[in-house]
């Protein structure tokens, strides 16, 4: 298997343009602390785009959604599809042995991947309560705000983390191939074979046979495991940056 996906293209029209042609002008701080070039800037830039430039909207004003819907300039179009020319670079060559047990292959790629995101996240899904142990469970207070305004409690961005971090250890898991469940296993190993009057032979425990398996361990692992993949699939579309 060889990948190689490149980084996404930027959008550059006439707004970008504007900028790099102003490149004199400092950024200026508006009241939430935000950095931007001056608006003079801007308006340069829907000149560029639409050859014209739209008073701005008194406070109170109100005016029609087609306000401000104005013909592209050449410049605009040009830009446009120059953009249409852009594509991410996508190279994908996958070979006949990597989907022999695609689950461990995939594994590869997608551990590294939850690793990094969780890392570098700059924002959370909702998580439904029944994903979640109780402590983190909503309060009623809490899901109302929630379903009112959109505001989050204090635990918001930790239900997402410890969905991250059960995608995680399900993944983790599969790239062991199987070696964690030795941790359920103990004592020594003495199988033999004992033949039977019809000429077959049946395997029976040994004098020396220590050997001791804790199934009900093993299945609350495993049980953890395919949670962790149920909660992948769950909230595949959330997994973004």
């Amino acid at each position: 298997m060889k990948i190689k996906i490149g980084p996404y293209t930027n959008w550059f029209g006439p707004y970008q343009l504007a900028e790099k042609l102003c490149f004199w002008a400092k950024p200026v701080e508006d009241e939430y602390g935000m950095k931007s070039k001056p608006h003079w800037v801007h308006q340069f830039g829907e000149w560029l785009a639409y050859g014209s430039v739209e008073p701005e909207q008194e406070v109170g004003e109100i005016t029609s959604c087609d306000r401000g819907r104005r013909p592209n300039t050449w410049l605009h179009n040009f830009l446009i599809w120059i953009e249409g020319k852009k594509n991410r670079k996508i190279e994908i060559h996958i070979d006949r042995w990597d989907t022999w047990s695609m689950d461990s292959t995939l594994a590869y790629i997608v551990l590294p991947m939850l690793e990094q995101l969780k890392a570098r996240k700059h924002g959370a899904p909702q998580v439904d309560d029944k994903d979640l142990p109780k402590e983190l469970h909503m309060t009623k207070k809490e899901k109302a705000a929630f379903d009112k305004d959109g505001s989050t409690d204090s635990k918001f961005f930790k239900r997402w983390d410890w969905v991250m971090d059960e995608m995680i250890f399900a993944f983790d898991s599969k790239v062991n191939d199987g070696r964690w469940e030795e941790q359920f296993e103990s004592g020594d190993s003495d199988m033999q074979w004992k033949r039977l009057e019809n000429g077959n032979y049946e395997m029976v425990r040994g004098p020396n046979d220590t050997k001791v398996y804790d199934q009900e361990g093993r299945k609350a692992y495993q049980a953890r495991i395919s949670n962790g993949f149920r909660l992948f699939g769950k909230y595949y579309e959330s997994l973004w940056d």
